[in-house]
């Protein structure tokens, strides 16, 4: 992959998932698209810092661990547009609209949040909020705000397995067909592992676990929407990186 392909991979990448303005990618070729998939954990790193700059200065001013842990998922949704927020809540009222095809793909693409769509916003996103107070030291601990900013850039290795090469394009139109399939198996499992060793930093057992942990949510929840719609969708993507981020977090807590 040469030096300009990656430089386009990575302004399509951020421009995807933040709300960080960068210039346009008018043409995207198959392998700007893998490479936005893969760099989708350094695309995110302003989120990354952004969180942990949060929660370092909320335990520095001894704030309240959970008003500081909202506050820090809320400059994250704003940072990435809640685009993610907006994935999940489509794919849960999707998956519980019907057991026809088409009838879950229509409820996904209507855009409007059903009461499966907002349970499973209240439930991750407190999920969410309850581990990541674990990472607010009073007294501002610089590792612990590290750790926190780590794990929202790890969570978008969720891409690499909902746009690996086994998960086909629910519709044969849309963001499907540009960045699903992608991601070669093999890459998406040695970017995981590699993942999982570096979590030993953090914590030798505890690292790998919640790792792991992150990575069988994402492949059953990429196989049953592929089971269930035909392939994945934008809103699939979306649903994982959200995912991985509250099983992350959880596994992480206090490590």
């Amino acid at each position: 992959m040469s030096v300009a392909v990656v430089g386009r991979s990575l302004r399509l990448s951020i421009g995807m998932l933040t709300a960080l303005r960068v210039p346009a990618v008018l043409t995207v070729s198959p392998g700007v698209a893998t490479g936005a998939m893969l760099l989708a954990p350094v695309a995110v790193l302003p989120l990354g810092v952004l969180v942990g700059a949060i929660v370092w200065a909320g335990g520095r001013l001894e704030l309240p661990a959970l008003a500081v842990a909202f506050t820090a998922l809320a400059a994250l949704a704003v940072g990435s547009r809640a685009l993610h927020l907006d994935g999940l809540s489509d794919v849960a009222d999707g998956l519980t609209s019907s057991y026809d095809r088409e009838r879950s793909l229509a409820v996904m693409k209507g855009g409007t949040a059903g009461p499966a769509g907002v349970a499973a916003l209240v439930l991750v996103l407190g999920a969410q909020a309850a581990a990541l107070t674990a990472f607010v030291s009073y007294g501002g601990e610089v590792r612990s705000a590290v750790l926190a900013g780590a794990t929202v850039c790890a969570s978008r290795a969720a891409l690499w397995v909902t746009a690996c090469t086994l998960a086909p394009p629910a519709r044969p139109d849309g963001l499907g067909v540009t960045f699903t399939r992608r991601v070669p198996v093999l890459v998406a499992v040695v970017g995981w592992v590699g993942l999982a060793l570096l979590s030993v930093l953090a914590d030798p057992v505890r690292g790998p676990v919640g790792v792991a942990a992150a990575f069988v949510v994402v492949a059953v929840l990429t196989a049953h929407a592929v089971r269930r719609f035909g392939g994945v969708t934008g809103d699939v993507f979306g649903a994982g990186i959200e995912v991985a981020l509250a099983v992350l977090l959880i596994g992480l807590a206090g490590a």
